[in-house]
């Protein structure tokens, strides 16, 4: 039997746009209908950033810690942190350590009693601002010893921009769950379609949660009884 021996399928923007439009029981015809069907597109991805842990968007970076400097502003298209990490003597290979940081919520930074002292940063806020986050850390770092911060980070998934020559910042797996949402968007948009609407959103909802679930975390999970200890 004969196969292909390649592993390259995708679609491009204007493949995804026509795939959705027909699925719809729509043409793809006009420069507006293409326009449209970039908005949705982008407004689609916003909506997954919204649904949840996304693991194809984690990235990790780092950055060193200013002593008497508690504040530090983020890049835009870094949405959230998921882990981070103090490291001390960095690129050390004998030395080096990374001891686990604790994130804390807004009313336990505004808890805090004395904002300004300075010690070894055991804790870190993230403040959400609408076009970026800021990182609070407490104790604000000293000048005793030299601090990265390593972090683990939810990255923006990339626009969808205009040639259609495009490809989408999403993993070909998602494409099928992609396609569906667009074609239910479309179709909540053109009246001769919305009879179609019900339908579509429930393929595409079926397309979510075998994407998600092909997606979720594989690592082993160990419980162990006894409860919780006092801190």
């Amino acid at each position: 039997m004969a196969t292909s021996g390649s592993y390259n399928f995708t679609l491009d923007l204007s493949e995804i746009f026509e795939e959705a439009y027909e699925r719809a029981g729509l043409e793809l015809r006009s420069g507006y209908d293409y326009k449209t069907a970039r908005r949705s597109l982008d407004l689609l991805m916003l909506e997954w950033q919204n649904r949840g842990f996304n693991l194809w968007t984690v990235r990790d970076a780092s950055m060193s810690l200013t002593a008497g400097t508690a504040s530090y502003d983020l890049t835009a298209e870094k949405l959230d942190i998921v882990e981070g990490l103090l490291r001390t003597n960095a690129g050390d290979p004998s030395r080096q350590t990374d001891l686990r940081m604790n994130r804390i919520s807004v009313s336990q930074y505004a808890g805090q009693t004395n904002k300004l002292s300075q010690g070894r940063p055991l804790q870190f806020y993230v403040e959400r601002k609408p076009t970026n986050i800021t990182l609070h850390f407490w104790p604000v770092p000293d000048a005793v010893t030299s601090y990265t911060f390593s972090y683990y980070y939810l990255e923006r998934i990339e626009d969808s921009g205009k040639p259609g020559s495009n490809n989408v910042d999403v993993p070909a797996r998602y494409l099928p769950c992609l396609v569906s949402g667009l074609s239910y968007y479309i179709a909540s948009k053109r009246p001769e379609a919305m009879a179609l609407a019900p339908q579509l959103k429930q393929v595409y909802d079926e397309q979510w949660s075998l994407a998600a679930d092909a997606s979720r975390e594989k690592a082993a999970l160990h419980v162990s009884p006894g409860g919780y200890n006092d801190l």
